[in-house]
């Protein structure tokens, strides 16, 4: 269950096949807090309609009415990435390179046809099954998700601070805007995340982290990268490479 709606497991009669139905309620007039507004998720169901790859979760059906929207989505049953990473509290490299090749196999589908996710983290990175020998990848909920125009520069505040793309710049209000880095900035910390259990940006508050990420600094502590090899560091720096202003 979330905020805006809650996810039921459903069964397709004519078939017998397990979905995820995403019940999404809808904002009943301009000005309203409850509910999501109709555009938003509209630009959600025209992004799922367009994927067919297998490490993204799949639209399988929509049903809509003037109070709620309900998104019939693959069942994925094996559970958070963050949760599986928590129990094991760190990754081999080995376990690491397999995650990410499937992550970024993902990541480049999308970007092929201009989407941008904008909101990748371990918790919306969910494993199709659990207790098998190598958990497939599935990169869920596509909310925050936009398509870009070519040659088109795309800047928005949304996301996780310490996953949040390249911030160039404050606007008017104070907030920092973040550009449209097309998620390889979020790849990127989430391999230490994987590798460590921990984020090279992570501040004591969100502005810290922010902060951190505006200024392009980090570090491997000792501590936490110790069993780290420097090949896998390298890595994460080349995608963490700080554009000049």
């Amino acid at each position: 269950s979330g905020h805006f709606g809650v996810v039921r497991l459903c069964r397709e009669r004519s078939t017998g096949t397990c979905y995820a139905a995403k019940f999404v309620k809808m904002r009943r007039h301009w000005g309203s807090r409850l509910g999501l507004e109709r555009a938003q998720v509209e630009r959600e169901v025209a992004i799922l309609r367009q994927l067919d790859h297998p490490n993204i979760m799949r639209l399988h059906d929509l049903f809509t009415s003037r109070a709620e929207v309900v998104l019939v989505l693959e069942l994925i049953s094996g559970g958070e990435l963050f949760d599986f990473i928590a129990e094991k509290e760190m990754l081999s490299e080995e376990e690491a390179i397999e995650f990410l090749g499937q992550i970024l196999r993902g990541v480049e589908y999308l970007h092929a046809r201009l989407i941008a996710h904008f909101d990748l983290k371990p918790e919306n990175i969910m494993l199709q099954e659990k207790d098998v020998p190598k958990p497939w990848i599935k990169i869920i909920d596509f909310g925050l998700a936009q398509q870009l125009e070519d040659g088109i520069t795309f800047k928005s505040l949304c996301g996780t601070p310490q996953y949040i793309g390249k911030l160039r710049h404050k606007d008017t209000a104070g907030a920092e805007v973040a550009e449209a880095v097309l998620s390889w900035h979020s790849v990127a910390l989430l391999c230490p995340h994987r590798l460590s259990g921990l984020s090279p940006f992570q501040g004591e508050t969100d502005a810290e982290t922010l902060s951190n990420v505006v200024a392009g600094a980090y570090e491997f502590e000792e501590r936490c990268f110790s069993q780290t090899s420097e090949m896998a560091k390298d890595f994460i720096r080349q995608l963490l490479v700080k554009e000049p202003e």
